[in-house]
């Protein structure tokens, strides 16, 4: 099947599903037609068994019809697992480039809620296999059913009719009303779940400072809006619900007494039988509507998590295939760079200018909000430049395809983050570990002698958020993680925030022998530990550069006693002020 450009990636996909829905329109309709079976059964009986009294002919007959709602069950149940493996193949088909998408979309937009994409995909599968489905499935027998009583009389047809958009009528009137406020439920159910997600992640923080009555106060306030909107869903669906139920049960009663008026008038085909036989006709008519009808809840659900999916996708196109570039060597330029982070658009960087050659060390140091952070991003090619450029061997890093570029890049923010996984797997970036290179990596931090005394070595898991592990610990897995596999370019956030001299020792031996090994180094810090190794230093303030060139060049003009390598920092300095705002 040629692909159609104007197709959502979701639609292709279910008609990549297209032998599924084939089998299963066949399966339903099969188990809609065995469903006349009881109106058959009762019509034979009354024709067959009542006027003969042949017991054999009764007997016969109802083996047939055990049969064929026992073919009618195991058809059900066919359709079934059918109808879940298609829900499973629909998932997979599109997981990677969902999941992909999500983790552009959180980069570029951290608050998009782009990470609710697990629970839409979930409701759409679930559907899958909905009773509804079915119910969509076996309408177009109902047509048999309306031929059926068209054919006992075309006024018992027209009945019909008038019931089934009746029907119709109601199950559109149930959409109306309920899909506003079940949507807006939703919304507030996920705006509820993601606070108190937000809330166990630093429960001890919040327990510590006596937080807790407060926000579980601004939580139950959430609950509360959206219990408010789910029980106006529930309530306008309800009535037509129950409404829908009636119209079931009060048209069978409506075709039996009109099928009793006609026999009267001797103008009932088929006999007293048809009075019992066209009611029954009229319930399987109605069946499949009065089934959606019970499910409106279900479509509103998979309706909007359809529509923020392919909202998700349109706006994160797939990657276009490149051409491979050769591996970097890690001469890094940053050419008149001006950036603001994605959906903001004040600059917080604005014409920063610099260039460092392969093996050397840049210290970027500047005050608290002085975007250091910010270019950290920019050099990695996290967030896109509103203008200029940041090049690696002359290639745009923003738009060098990451799965490619990301084994050469090294990076350890602030906030350091660990997996749920072992020491080899956090520092093997979760990839087919190479022990030799992870070990490497851990020595040259100065972490390897503490992994191997764990009783499990490198297979000891660090829990989630690396909680296992104290604040240097997690550091320096992160630090072993960022100069894994000798990257050409490292880039380094305060890495020495949470280290003690043992550690910050280690952290100079391991910028200093891989800067013998050719890798580049981007290092912001406040503290001074940093300056020997480091080659060249770029002063930022308020976004904007200050000074650039040979670290001891930029000491002297800045502070001349600094120049003196002995020399430490003036407390309070602005230079070396600690944080980052930007």
């Amino acid at each position: 099947m040629k692909p159609d450009s104007r197709l959502s990636e979701l639609r292709l996909a279910l008609l990549e599903l297209k032998p599924t829905w084939i089998s299963t329109l066949v399966l339903s309709w099969s188990i809609a037609l065995l469903g006349f079976a009881s109106a058959v059964y009762m019509l034979q009986v009354y024709e067959r068994v009542v006027n003969s009294r042949d017991v054999n002919t009764l007997v016969m007959l109802s083996i047939v019809v055990l049969g064929a709602y026992a073919v009618m069950e195991l058809l059900e149940k066919f359709r079934s697992n059918l109808l879940w493996s298609a829900g499973i193949q629909f998932e997979m088909k599109l997981a990677d480039r969902l999941y992909a998408a999500m983790f552009e979309s959180l980069r570029k937009q951290p608050m998009s809620g782009a990470q609710m994409v697990q629970g839409d995909m979930r409701t759409i599968r679930e559907f899958f296999y909905n009773p509804a489905v079915g119910a969509v499935f076996e309408l177009p027998v109902s047509l048999v059913s309306v031929a059926l009583i068209f054919a006992i009389n075309p006024m018992l047809g027209w009945a019909a009719i008038v019931g089934a958009l009746a029907q119709t009528l109601v199950a559109w009137l149930i959409q109306r009303t309920s899909s506003a406020p079940l949507l807006e439920a939703q919304r507030r159910s996920r705006e509820a779940q993601t606070y108190a997600e937000a809330s166990l992640r630093n429960a001890q923080v919040m327990e510590s400072m006596g937080m807790m009555p407060a926000v579980m106060a601004q939580w139950q306030k959430m609950q509360r809006a959206f219990l408010t909107h789910q029980a106006k869903a529930s309530e306008s669906a309800g009535g037509f619900n129950a409404l829908s139920k009636m119209l079931q049960q009060l048209f069978g009663s409506v075709l039996l007494g009109m099928s009793a008026w006609l026999l009267l008038h001797n103008e009932l085909n088929g006999g007293a039988a048809m009075l019992i036989i066209s009611g029954i006709l009229g319930g399987k008519l109605l069946a499949p509507l009065n089934q959606i009808a019970q499910q409106w809840r279900a479509f509103v659900s998979v309706g909007s998590a359809w529509g923020r999916l392919t909202e998700l996708l349109s706006l994160i196109p797939p990657e276009v295939p490149q051409m491979p570039l050769a591996a970097p060597k890690g001469n890094l330029t940053v050419e008149s760079l001006v950036a603001a982070p994605p959906g903001q658009p004040t600059p917080v960087l604005r014409g920063v200018q610099f260039a460092v050659p392969a093996g050397q060390v840049l210290v970027v140091v500047g005050p608290s909000g002085s975007g250091k952070t910010s270019l950290a991003k920019l050099l990695l090619g996290i967030w896109p430049a509103q203008a200029g450029k940041v090049r690696l061997d002359g290639a745009d890093v923003h738009a060098w395809k990451k799965t490619e570029l990301g084994p050469y890049l090294g990076y350890l923010p602030q906030d350091v983050e660990l997996l749920d996984g072992t020491m080899a797997e956090n520092i093997a970036r979760f990839g087919d570990a190479d022990m030799a290179r992870v070990a490497d990596a851990a020595r040259l931090v100065g972490l390897h002698e503490f992994i191997i005394s764990l009783p499990l070595g490198y297979e000891t898991s660090v829990g989630r958020d690396g909680g296992l592990l104290s604040g240097g610990q997690r550091q320096r897995v992160a630090l072993a993680r960022a100069v894994y596999g000798n990257p050409a370019l490292v880039v380094l956030d305060e890495p020495n925030s949470s280290l003690d001299e043992v550690g910050d020792a280690a952290l100079m031996q391991a910028i200093t022998a891989l800067k013998a090994r050719g890798t580049t180094f981007v290092i912001n810090s406040h503290r001074t530990s940093v300056f020997p190794v480091a080659d060249l230093m770029l002063v930022l303030r308020d976004g904007v550069q200050q000074l650039f060139g040979p670290t001891a060049e930029v000491l002297q003009k800045l502070m001349p006693a600094a120049a003196a390598p002995a020399v430490a920092a003036a407390p309070g300095s602005p230079l070396l002020a600690a944080g980052e705002g930007a």
